[in-house]
């Protein structure tokens, strides 16, 4: 998943090298180790133990004590961000996916009763944004733009409700890192040198041999590194091994899942390199403060984007004012290829700067379709806007938190995709509803008899239902999204259970006291569909509006719903539920000799209709 995301301010600071001259050897590939340092850096100068400790209880929106170095409390807000996406291509599933979970967890968030940031944005720096405008006919800036417009674009069919969206060729952004460069710098941290060495022209990075693969080639890319020498400035990572260490072991929830952390100490134990952060043959970039013929290395620049994010539109800007607006984070999500720059480089940064280190970093796995790599090579990439155009938002995004175990690789393959969002959206849950509220048509219409909180007495049904939705907080707590939808799921399958097992038509049929039993069973099976729709709401927020209009509240009153609402006893005596409409509509399978364009229309038109409906709901 491509992104980045870092931080480069402005100075008019004159450059002196902390470092004699004797201290690199320019006929060598590497950095030697560096003479001596100011001073030693504390990471718990940066993060105490007892508030990192408690940092997933502050995801899960309990209360924290307070921390007497940053003043903070649980009350501040919860800021999630999704990596910067470069801007080099179109978007993929991959920054999709990533940027899918992060909606979902802030969601649930926000119905936590949290003051959310959720930040995405774009990263648009760097050599091969260049080369693809150049390719494309037209300068970086207008490639820019249109990249950074279909990001957007693809966010809004997918009901992504992010808060900011940063763009890194901003005047704001450029301002926050260079006056963070400066910070650096001013710590002894930049110092300049020349280089030498294998470049991967893709990564933006300089590799170590040992890393790459037969005939120089870069292990996620396969294409081989070039030789580059230039004199560059450099950020002084080596000074921070064992503070970065000393950080880890006093942090275990630092970088999640815990596996992930075991590769990051793994790359810190093998020892920490001093890495380039500027550019000599880069134009496109923001200028290095103490020497405007090079340009900031694109992920000491990214990484700031977290960070420049935060400040309000027409806000004078300045580092510490972006700070106080909510750093540092609370869960970075990214793809696993950008591990080490977020959990070895960025924090190493941060402690440079004397700036707080965020309290999580999440590292999901990769996305393959039947079991192979996506790429064009092999014609089988997975376009994310076509999957919405064809399917709909809740079929995409449920799919994909639901099939894929968060922090592993996930697999796409088409009959599966149509199997899963058939059986648990169509069937389980909006048959379910659909049948129910048809009972309740025929049968008392449309008016609720009784209040659910008396209709569920002494029925162990409830029972069920409140354990699964205790189930599905825990698992959404730990970023579980697809336990979360298991246990929703499982209380759209109660429901099916108990419906069939009561038959209350059979019961309708007998009238007298079985009719009453049968009224109180579809008030039960309605409030078990009423907290789907709030437990499940994270995950497809359209199906989860179209199932409350159905129960006959308005689009207001879902909007201002909170976990707390998944409570049993919200439905009353005599609410008057809408038309039984269809909620999903199943996706038709193609059949043997179809031509695959005419499934293709069927499912828009499916898609269309359902649009229908949503606008109904909205309107109510």
């Amino acid at each position: 998943m491509a992104g980045r995301v870092l931080i480069s301010p402005q100075s008019s600071l004159s450059f002196v090298s902390p470092f004699s001259s004797s201290s690199f050897n320019s006929k060598t590939r590497h950095i030697a180790k560096p003479l001596y340092f100011r001073r030693t850096p504390n990471p718990r100068l940066f993060f105490s133990p007892t508030c990192i400790r408690s940092h997933l209880h502050d995801q899960r929106g309990e209360e924290q004590p307070q921390n007497p170095k940053t003043n903070k409390t649980h009350n501040d807000p919860f800021v999630l961000t999704t990596p910067l996406y470069y801007v080099n291509a179109p978007p993929h599933m991959g920054s999709a996916y990533t940027t899918i979970a992060a909606d979902a967890i802030a969601r649930f968030q926000r119905l936590l009763g949290r003051k959310v940031i959720f930040i995405t944005g774009t990263d648009e720096h760097g050599e091969k944004i260049a080369t693809s405008a150049s390719s494309h006919g037209c300068n970086p800036r207008e490639h820019c733009d249109t990249i950074s417009h279909a990001y957007r674009m693809l966010w809004k069919d997918l009901d992504i409700g992010y808060d900011k969206f940063i763009r890194t060729t901003s005047p704001s952004h450029e301002t926050i890192v260079k006056e963070f460069y400066s910070r650096v710098l001013n710590n002894g941290d930049i110092y300049r040198a020349d280089y030498e060495g294998l470049y991967c022209v893709n990564c933006e990075e300089y590799k170590d041999e040992k890393d790459l693969l037969e005939n120089n080639c870069c292990p996620m890319h396969l294409k081989p590194c070039v030789p580059r020498k230039e004199d560059n400035f450099f950020f002084a990572l080596s000074k921070y091994q064992k503070p970065l260490e000393d950080f880890l072991a006093h942090n275990p929830y630092f970088v999640q899942p815990s596996f992930r952390l075991n590769e990051v100490q793994s790359w810190i134990k093998s020892g920490l390199r001093d890495f380039s952060i500027s550019r000599t043959s880069v134009e496109w970039g923001i200028p290095v403060p103490n020497d405007e013929k090079q340009t900031i290395y694109v992920w000491f620049d990214a990484l700031l984007g977290y960070i420049s994010a935060l400040l309000e539109d027409q806000e004078q800007p300045s580092l510490q004012k972006a700070v106080s607006l909510g750093w540092p984070a609370s869960l970075h999500l990214i793809g696993k290829d950008i591990l080490r720059f977020h959990a070895v480089y960025w924090p190493a940064m941060l402690m440079s700067a004397g700036l707080s280190l965020p309290k999580m970093v999440f590292g999901h796995g990769f996305l393959t379709k039947d079991g192979l790599k996506m790429g064009k090579s092999l014609g089988n990439t997975l376009e994310p806007k076509d999957l919405v155009h064809n399917f709909g938002s809740d079929a995409v995004r449920y799919f994909f938190l639901r099939e894929v175990e968060f922090g592993n690789d996930g697999d796409y393959s088409e009959d599966r995709f149509i199997s899963t969002v058939n059986a648990h959206l169509a069937n389980t849950i909006g048959n379910l509803l659909n049948r129910t509220l048809g009972l309740l048509k025929r049968n008392c219409q449309s008016i609720l008899a009784i209040d659910s909180v008396v209709a569920a007495e002494g029925n162990t049904f409830r029972d069920t239902v409140e354990r699964l939705v205790d189930k599905a907080r825990l698992n959404y707590e730990t970023h579980s999204l697809s336990a979360a939808c298991e246990a929703v799921l499982d209380i759209g399958n109660a429901g099916n259970s108990y419906i069939d097992e009561r038959a209350p038509w059979s019961l309708f049929k007998q009238g007298g006291a079985s009719a009453e039993a049968g009224k109180k069973d579809l008030v039960i099976i309605l409030e078990a569909v009423r907290i789907i729709a709030i437990a499940l709401s994270p995950v497809t927020p359209s199906l989860c509006l179209r199932i409350y209009a159905q129960l006959g509240y308005s689009a207001d009153q879902f909007e201002a719903v909170t976990w707390a609402d998944t409570k049993w006893g919200g439905l009353k005596a005599g609410q008057v539920m809408a038309e039984p409409k269809p909620i999903f509509t199943k996706i038709e399978l193609k059949r043997e000799g179809e031509d695959s364009s005419v499934l293709v229309q069927k499912m828009r038109k499916n898609t269309k209709q359902i649009a229908q409906i949503q606008g109904v709901a909205e309107a109510s």
